[in-house]
């Protein structure tokens, strides 16, 4: 399957010509992208695209490190920011062109679990489960339409961040609701950042120097959004979100979990309908519904410091209900190898990974404080003293898996 406007061939991967995937993230109203190469992990492209759908909306591009002027989308749309992803990729010289294309795919339901390459009717599922990632399926499907409508012939992947969780038992997967509404609505937990913590927990075994299938893990995403997965021999057998990414963890703007009965009580009490409410837990909770001012972390870090009260206990209802949700998801596995963080506040804030190891001293975690202030990065990403369990800091690399996914769909077709 050729590439239009080169010379490309499926062929040609593993056989001498590039083997560089390019791979889209498109939010709701952002595109993020790179040209990565799945061997080495380097990126010859990256950039974003933001403020999409308004006439603020701007791309930046770095090329080969060398960062590039910010240049403004005059309509704004996904289209013309995948165009002009497009276009950079096709100046670059033959042998860096892609071959293929991966896109980030928040909600694939039951269906996939595993990457696919896309076709009509995985097109057509994609939009079916748009009702449950509204925000998020849509605006992956204006990337990979914008992809086949420049370059209709690129072989295209969808890489679904529910896929990973597709192992996890009906005891850990299933709500106690009506059987009805799983049997013909689907409600069930699916979970997310999926991508992240196959990468994640794969890479912590590479530290660990142990195989995948040896060990129990429970890799904790921390970043505006925040997941924590329960993985026993490289498999997902529980995890924090649901069947939306609104269950869980605190986060920098969702609730994570709340008691149902709130729907009702606001109902009465406000006149909200369901809608507002879950656009309020959605945007308008978590780190910044508690501290009344930001769902930046570093920034509570800050005003906490300086005896903010409210920006304290944004921070400590955060560890608390994360501490809280490891030991719970430890049951799942048994027994607790590794605890490992990743994410923007997993990887770069270390009180944060202290507060939460020190919570979990009855499980054995030692922290290692000089450690913990290197974010692991003399000792493999070991943060604790010796012994077991471990705790690890794993940078999380999501473009790098999805590249990886989709060399070996094309290769395998």
């Amino acid at each position: 399957m050729g590439v239009a406007g080169s010379a490309h061939d499926g062929k040609d991967v593993g056989a001498g010509a590039s083997n560089r995937i390019l791979v889209i993230n498109a939010g709701s109203s952002s595109l993020k992208f790179a040209l990565v190469d799945p061997a080495t992990g380097r990126r010859h492209l990256s950039g974003l695209a933001e403020r999409l759908g308004t006439d603020e909306a701007v791309i930046a591009l770095t090329a080969d490190g060398v960062p590039d002027v910010r240049t403004a989308l005059p309509d704004g749309s996904h289209d013309q920011a995948v165009s002009a992803v497009l276009e950079a990729a096709h100046r670059l010289p033959r042998d860096r062109q892609p071959i293929g294309v991966g896109h980030r795919v928040v909600h694939g339901g039951e269906l996939f679990a595993d990457s696919v390459l896309i076709t009509d009717e995985v097109i057509e599922a994609i939009t079916r489960f748009s009702s449950l990632a509204p925000l998020h399926n849509p605006a992956a499907l204006l990337g990979i339409r914008a992809v086949t409508a420049l370059w209709p012939e690129l072989p295209q992947s969808a890489v679904f961040d529910t896929a990973f969780h597709q192992t996890m038992p009906p005891r850990a997967y299933r709500y106690a609701v009506p059987e009805d509404w799983y049997v013909e609505l689907g409600v069930r937990r699916y979970g997310f950042h999926g991508t992240s913590h196959r990468y994640v927990s794969e890479r912590a075994a590479e530290l660990l120097d142990r195989s995948p299938d040896d060990l129990a893990l429970v890799v904790a995403h921390l970043g505006n959004g925040c997941s924590a997965t329960a993985v026993l021999g490289g498999r997902s057998v529980d995890t924090t979100m649901g069947l939306t990414p609104l269950e869980g963890l605190v986060m920098g703007t969702r609730s994570g979990d709340i008691d149902p009965g709130v729907f009702g009580f606001l109902a009465q009490q406000r006149s909200m309908s369901s809608q507002q409410v879950i656009d309020v837990l959605n945007k308008a909770s978590g780190l910044l519904g508690l501290s009344g001012a930001t769902n930046d972390m570093r920034q509570l870090q800050a005003s906490a410091a300086d005896g903010d009260e409210r920006a304290q206990l944004a921070i400590d209802v955060f560890d608390y209900r994360m501490a809280k949700a490891v030991s719970a998801l430890v049951v799942g596995l048994g027994h607790l190898d590794a605890l490992v963080f990743t994410g923007g506040i997993g990887e770069n804030d270390a009180r944060i990974r202290a507060s939460v190891v020190e919570a979990l001293g009855f499980l054995g975690l030692r922290l290692d404080p000089d450690a913990n202030d290197r974010h692991g990065r003399d000792t493999a990403g070991r943060i604790s003293r010796d012994g077991q369990p471990t705790a690890l800091v794993v940078r999380t690399d999501e473009e790098l898996m999805i590249a990886r996914d989709t060399t070996r769909l094309i290769s395998a077709r």
